[in-house]
């Protein structure tokens, strides 16, 4: 299902990302020609909803229509079907950010060999790094995120953002399979809409196609506020939940959002609990061990912090909530 294209499509660049099924008929790996080699790799609509980068692509190739890029350039624009309808992912499909190291399986979905098919083909060229771009649905800074913590990978994340998030789950997401083959980001860019995204999304990919090479020596730690992703906490299915007053099981705070990337102290109120006793979420580390009771406890009607953690990717969207989880904890690095 996956299309190879050498070269950009007429109008391509016209096109907002809820029209470009208009043009591609589903996932489309564009190689575009530059300077030096190897390529850099670009991935951009692993949602359809989050569509800064394609926004910073689209204009970045424009400022380079009339002169060669400084590096080639390897784009690969994710869910398109999912763009078009302004959907993370549409109910036929898995999430496109999910299925990256899935071992092959008979009667598996497509969708899980193109992005083998991406891998082998970026494999061939060598590729020299690459950076996947994704926006959130809540209250967030602009951050970069690795899976190793290697100084190349450190690098190319604080040309981004001091601000930089380490995790190794979900194991699935694009970053960690290309983390074999190249240093490689994920970068946070704020909500969908905001001006600043797109923006600084150009002007990291144009900076990266600039590099020469990506530095091997440690970052200073005076230029990098590095945290872990600790765990990773959902709502059960089972359980209701929505946001202020009103009737369920859960009822999380209005301002739930703007909490993220502050660190909780103990004791700190998350939501309203109705006649539950044991805790409404449920809450894994990178081990996949049930550690709830560590981070969180209900007492008197309430849900609060057990200890102090720092949240990450919390919202007051509940589908993505049920789509992915209600939120990251993390914790600072510590050597």
């Amino acid at each position: 299902m996956l299309t190879i294209i050498n070269s950009i499509p007429e109008g391509l660049l016209e096109r907002q990302a809820t029209e470009l099924y208009k043009l591609l008929p589903g996932p489309t790996l564009m190689h575009l020609q530059g300077k030096r080699e190897p390529p850099l790799f670009v991935s951009v609509l692993m949602h359809g909803n989050e569509d800064t980068g394609w926004c910073a692509i689209r204009e970045l190739l424009r400022q380079y229509q009339d002169k060669p890029l400084p590096r080639s350039l390897s784009v690969l624009i994710g869910n398109v079907e999912a763009a078009r309808y302004g959907q993370r992912f549409l109910d036929h499909q898995p999430d496109y950010n999910r299925i990256w190291n899935i071992s092959h399986a008979s009667g598996e979905p497509p969708e899980y060999a193109m992005v083998r098919q991406v891998v082998d083909e970026m494999k061939k060229r060598q590729v020299f790094a690459s950076v996947d771009i994704h926006n959130n649905t809540g209250i967030n800074p602009h951050y970069a995120c690795v899976n190793k913590l290697d100084n190349a990978f450190l690098h190319l994340a604080t040309l981004f953002s001091r601000t930089v998030v380490y995790f190794t789950t979900p194991h699935t997401v694009q970053s960690i399979a290309f983390a074999k083959l190249c240093p490689s980001v994920t970068v946070e860019c704020g909500q969908p809409g905001q001006a600043h995204g797109p923006q600084h999304a150009l002007e990291y990919i144009d900076a990266c196609l600039h590099l020469s090479g990506i530095p091997t020596h440690p970052v200073a730690s005076h230029d990098m506020d590095l945290f872990h992703t600790v765990a990773i906490a959902k709502v059960p299915e089972h359980i209701s939940f929505g946001f202020g007053e009103g009737q369920g099981d859960v009822h999380f705070m209005e301002d739930l959002d703007h909490l993220n990337f502050r660190e909780l102290p103990i004791n700190t109120l998350l939501a309203k609990v109705n006649g539950l006793q044991t805790l409404p979420l449920d809450v894994r580390d990178e081990g996949n061990n049930d550690v709830g009771k560590r981070y969180f406890v209900v007492e008197g009607g309430q849900l609060r912090t057990r200890i102090p953690f720092m949240p990450s990717m919390l919202t007051v969207n509940a589908k993505a909530i049920r789509q992915d989880c209600l939120c990251y904890l993390m914790e600072r690095y510590q050597d």
